[in-house]
């Protein structure tokens, strides 16, 4: 008991003595504390008054540099002013000598004013005087020095222009000679000629009656499966093909050969051997297109185009063959590309294309360089190889500098002797047409049209033609042959003055 007396004063005790010590330590630190907030509030103090006087010193340098800069200011505006006073001072100077000057000026003028009044007054006089002594007015003296000058730059002018015709001439023809002599020479080729009839060879008249057959049923079959007509007449030993498509003429040619090889002809083998030679010449068409554009070195082409060309090989133009033509004109067109520098792939594509119009199989009113130009177009061809194709016959505007190109090599392909045939009336209607339009103009007495419609000579009166007139009458007379008539290459004009003085003697 004694014991728990004791461990309990202990415990009082301990807990009395951590007490005491709590309390002397909570003291101890709220003294510590004031100190520290003592000393802080002392050191903001001081950073407070240290803050007022840098703001106070940094107040008077800028109230410094403004009241300087102020000052700067009008400084510059008291010069400026005095400097626009100077210019006003000026001004009013300027503006009194101005008035002084016109002033001046207005009694110059009025002093010219009446000079140039007397000088007319004179003139008139003088005029007067002229026209008494002339016996003529001044707008009549006016007219003749007009008409005597007209007629003079009139001559003047043609002189100048047969001049410069001329220097072309002697500068141009050369060249010119060369290209196209050099075209031609390099360009073989054989005249072809081609008309609306075929002659099939028989052997004896029992084979000709085979191909009529009963009643002609197998001559009817066969016009009908090949759209020729077939004639069949006394002529010995041959049969004629007639029809204005060289390509059925073609299947109707080699259906016969067949058949008549076979010896079985009746309706239904007709049809069958006429469909199996179509299949055979469209391939035959378009391995000859294969074949042209390979000889010529044209690649990249679509294949619509190829059978087009192959199709030109059973199409003729006034005789020629168009295939032959259009291989001509490529040649000619690349040799002139070559010889000027240009594209002469482009050339020869072009020339080549030229008149695949021709064999369009559809055939609307259009002129054939225009529809071949639309062809190009469509299957994706260049545009100047399509305006050169749609201006070959100067339809369409020239864009390109292939389009002249291959004018003139259809032109020289078409031309040249023996290459077309022409009916001669036409022929003869035309070289009528160019003598007629040649003796409509005053002056002329003859006119004579030679080298087949290539030369017009026009023969004129010396005493109503001058030799200044005869230059101007050969060019308006090819002028109007060149915008109303339609002819192949160039014509010639040819004006002759001659003057004959006669005399006898007894």
């Amino acid at each position: 008991m004694a014991f728990l007396y004791i461990l309990t004063g202990l415990v009082i005790g301990a807990a009395a003595t951590a007490a005491i010590l709590i309390i002397l330590r909570r003291r101890q630190l709220n003294g510590r504390k004031e100190d520290i907030i003592l000393k802080a509030e002392a050191e903001a103090e001081n950073i407070k008054k240290e803050r007022i006087l840098q703001a106070k010193e940094k107040y008077f340098q800028l109230k410094s540099e403004y009241d300087k800069n102020v000052a700067e200011k009008i400084a510059q505006l008291k010069d400026a002013e005095i400097t626009l006073k100077q210019e006003f001072a000026n001004l009013d100077r300027r503006m009194k000598e101005a008035e002084e000057a016109k002033a001046g000026c207005t009694a110059k003028q009025e002093v010219l004013d009446r000079k140039i009044q007397e000088c007319d007054r004179k003139i008139a006089e003088t005029n007067k005087q002229i026209e008494s002594i002339a016996g003529m007015s001044a707008a009549q003296a006016k007219n003749i020095l007009m008409e005597n000058m007209k007629a003079e730059a009139r001559t003047e002018a043609q002189a100048y222009i047969n001049d410069t015709m001329d220097e072309a001439r002697l500068n141009a023809a050369k060249e010119a000679k060369r290209i196209v002599i050099t075209t031609i020479q390099r360009t073989a080729t054989e005249t072809a000629i081609e008309n609306a009839v075929t002659t099939f060879p028989i052997e004896n008249d029992e084979i000709k009656g085979r191909i009529i057959g009963r009643e002609g049923r197998n001559i009817r079959a066969l016009e009908a499966a090949t759209g020729v007509e077939i004639v069949v007449d006394d002529t010995p030993d041959a049969i004629l093909l007639s029809a204005f498509d060289p390509v059925r003429r073609e299947v109707a040619r080699l259906a016969l050969h067949q058949l008549v090889i076979d010896g079985r002809i009746h309706p239904a083998r007709i049809e069958e051997v006429v469909s199996k030679v179509q299949k055979q010449l469209e391939e035959e068409i378009l391995e000859t297109g294969k074949r042209t554009c390979i000889d010529l070195g044209i690649h990249g082409m679509s294949m619509e185009l190829v059978k087009m060309i192959g199709r030109m090989k059973y199409r003729s133009s006034y005789g020629q063959n168009l295939l032959q033509h259009s291989r001509e004109v490529a040649n000619i067109c690349a040799i002139m590309a070559a010889e000027l520098g240009l594209n002469v792939k482009a050339a020869k594509r072009a020339g080549l294309l030229h008149d695949i119009g021709k064999v369009s199989e559809i055939e609307p009113d259009l002129p054939h360089a225009i529809l071949g130009m639309k062809l190009a177009e469509q299957y994706k061809e260049r545009p100047e190889i399509c305006n050169a194709i749609g201006a070959h016959h100067e339809e369409v505007g020239m864009t390109s500098v292939l389009s002249p190109i291959v004018m003139v090599g259809d032109a020289i392909s078409g031309a040249r002797p023996g290459a077309r045939r022409e009916v001669i009336e036409s022929y003869i209607k035309r070289l009528k047409g160019m003598e007629d339009l040649a003796a409509a103009y005053p002056g002329v007495t003859k006119s004579y049209a030679i080298q087949a419609g290539r030369e017009l000579r026009v023969i004129v009166g010396a005493e109503e033609v001058s030799d200044e007139q005869a230059a101007v009458l050969s060019s308006d007379i090819a002028q109007k042959i060149q915008n109303e008539m339609t002819y192949p290459g160039q014509v010639k004009i040819t004006v002759i003055r001659e003057t004959r003085s006669v005399a006898y003697a007894k």
